[in-house]
């Protein structure tokens, strides 16, 4: 079988992406499903390979949110159907402690298998037109295309009642942030969480603690996201308030249970540890890539610090989680979602790094 298909295509760090015919040269192996691609939301991981120091491999399909309907699959054992609709996520070896202790996101292949190269099984098929090869695939998927070959741990199957080209950020983006929420902090009824960086991730943690039933703080420099964050029941803070922390402290009687910081920012990481109460937990999604300096008193009186990675999540059990919140009407991360044509690929990332969007999603 070759499958000839459009595809954004990124061949240079610094240049724009390209949307070219690429190919695909076999079915599906064993366990694999080959995807036809509704929607693909852009994360701003995509738009870090730009500023990888050359260790996502190029040319490449980026794309790792990918959602829509399996049209084949690789031996019997894949649990999926032709038809079925799916989300995809992460991609994880299955085998390695963490991933048989339910922690996925920690597998111990998961910077090769997502980041810097992906599965190397098969990975002369994927070509670009003049059969040169791609890189093996990106975070298991791809999916800034009009097909994915993927794993089929990597894909979640979801009610094909849902609007499967929206659902693909759950594979990622707003699993982060409610996953924080739901799974690495466990916030519930009465709790406080104070949420800093009001982007996807940031907004999605802000849904998922109105949906548990905490008091929610967002903190962000722009006020057309604090708008959004209050309208998600939080109480907004522009990040420059004088005195921050104290700020923070008042407003939640005596400061917050729970912090979460999305913006990898030192200035912010201290002013969330100073808003917690003594025993509170800063969680912390963003990669930190400098020193991190902490203020004197920042981290004593039992509080803590760790790093939390696709919010501590399973996607097959946390993604129907989130739908069915979002049935209910308690996770609307549609109201996030800007659509953009796969051509306007281009468009889409000036948008995103300009943030006139929060969410953007690619419909090939």
């Amino acid at each position: 079988m070759t499958k000839r298909f459009e595809a954004a295509v990124l061949r240079s760090y610094g240049k724009p992406f390209a949307v070219e015919e690429v190919a695909l040269h076999e079915e599906p192996a064993d366990g694999e499903i080959l995807v036809r691609i509704a929607g693909c939301g852009m994360c701003r991981t995509d738009l870090a390979v730009r500023s990888s120091a050359g260790r996502t491999p190029l040319p490449a399909v980026l794309g790792h949110e990918g959602a829509g309907v399996v049209v084949g699959t690789g031996g019997p054992d894949t649990g999926l159907s032709t038809g079925d609709h799916v989300v995809l996520s992460f991609d994880s070896c299955g085998r390695c402690r963490n991933c048989m202790g339910a922690a996925p996101a920690y597998c111990d292949s998961f910077a090769s298998l997502n980041l810097f190269g992906g599965r190397k099984e098969n990975a002369a098929r994927f070509t670009d037109a003049t059969g040169g090869e791609l890189a093996p695939r990106w975070f298991g998927q791809s999916s800034f295309a009009e097909y994915a070959m993927v794993s089929a741990r990597n894909a979640v199957r979801v009610d094909p009642a849902l609007p499967v080209e929206l659902l693909g950020p759950l594979g990622c983006g707003f699993l982060t942030g409610a996953g924080a929420v739901l799974h690495s902090f466990g916030a519930g009824p009465g709790d406080t969480v104070a949420v800093f960086g009001a982007g996807a991730v940031g907004l999605a943690a802000v849904m998922a603690a109105t949906a548990a039933g905490a008091v929610t703080v967002a903190v962000d420099r722009h006020p057309e996201r604090l708008a959004t964050a209050e309208r998600f029941s939080a109480i907004p803070l522009h990040a420059s308030t004088a005195d921050l922390p104290d700020r923070i402290r008042r407003l939640t009687d005596g400061g917050t249970r729970y912090a979460l910081d999305t913006t990898g920012s030192p200035e912010m990481i201290n002013d969330a540890l100073q808003a917690l109460r003594p025993t509170g937990h800063l969680g912390l999604v963003a990669r930190i890539r400098t020193p991190l300096p902490l203020r004197p008193g920042s981290l004593d009186r039992g509080r803590k610090i760790s790093h939390i990675c696709e919010g501590d999540a399973v996607p097959g059990l946390l993604i129907p989680r989130l739908t069915e919140l979002w049935r209910a009407g308690k996770f609307p991360f549609d109201q996030l979602i800007r659509t953009y044509p796969l051509a306007d690929i281009n468009e889409a990332e000036r948008d995103c790094d300009a943030g006139r969007v929060v969410k953007p999603v690619l419909i090939p």
